[in-house]
């Protein structure tokens, strides 16, 4: 009956890293003393077995087919960007160590390490995890869903800083959502010379856009009864001067 509320208010490590290999656009392959990049060029598993396309004249395609067993080592790349402009915009990355197996014109990439690096310090993922964890549900609409809201939102993203203890805003120049998940929003507060990140949790998880839009009014109700923020106050003040 209802949502539950034993859930976890961030997601788990596996789970991010599963969303940030079913977003990102970009691969930087690391094989055979090599590096090359490839854009739109790779699809995932259920897995997380990462299937890429490369071009005929690609010296990676050559070392996987020429390598003893048809296995090099390799480490994959992949960039977490936020789709809003914000300083310092790559809020992860994420590495994969492993080995490529040719499969016809396709190279398969199983990998036997997964290292996910947020800002808050690196984490190694257990590979059964990683292999049975499944992309946030609203990974495929966040980039949508944050551009709307900063770009045809911006009142209500200033009615959710009152939400941010004071502290939080203090010298605030700017705030902008930066992630969103089923979890909670992400808001980066930026400053004259350094940022931080405040996250707003959700009373219960968002499984998809509907559950999620009805998490945002609780959100924004909360907020309209909170009191403005003094640090926010100011900054007002000191626009306007």
């Amino acid at each position: 009956m209802g949502d539950s509320h034993s859930w976890a208010a961030v997601p788990a490590a596996a789970e991010r890293a599963r969303s940030v290999l079913a977003t990102a656009w970009s691969c930087a392959v690391t094989a055979d003393g090599g590096r090359e990049e490839f854009v739109g060029a790779h699809t995932v598993d259920d897995d997380g077995r990462v299937i890429l396309r490369v071009p005929e004249d690609s010296a990676l395609l050559t070392a996987a087919l020429c390598a003893p067993r048809g296995e090099p080592s390799a480490v994959l790349e992949f960039a977490d960007v936020a789709p809003v402009p914000v300083r310092h915009r790559v809020r992860a990355r994420l590495w994969l160590a492993g080995w490529f197996t040719p499969e016809g014109d396709r190279l398969a990439f199983r990998p036997t390490r997964v290292v996910l690096a947020p800002p808050t310090g690196a984490v190694v993922v257990a590979l059964d995890e990683f292999a049975q964890a499944r992309p946030d549900p609203l990974a495929d609409a966040e980039a949508h869903l944050l551009t709307h809201l900063a770009d045809a939102h911006p009142d209500a993203v200033e009615r959710l800083t009152r939400l941010v203890p004071p502290d939080g805003l203090h010298g605030a120049v700017r705030v902008q959502p930066l992630a969103v998940d089923r979890h909670g929003l992400t808001l980066r507060v930026e400053r004259a010379r350094t940022h931080g990140d405040v996250r707003l949790p959700f009373h219960a998880p968002a499984d998809d856009v509907g559950r999620l839009t009805e998490r945002m009014h609780v959100l924004l109700r909360q907020a309209a009864a909170a009191s403005c923020p003094r640090a926010l106050q100011r900054q007002r003040a000191d626009g306007d001067g």
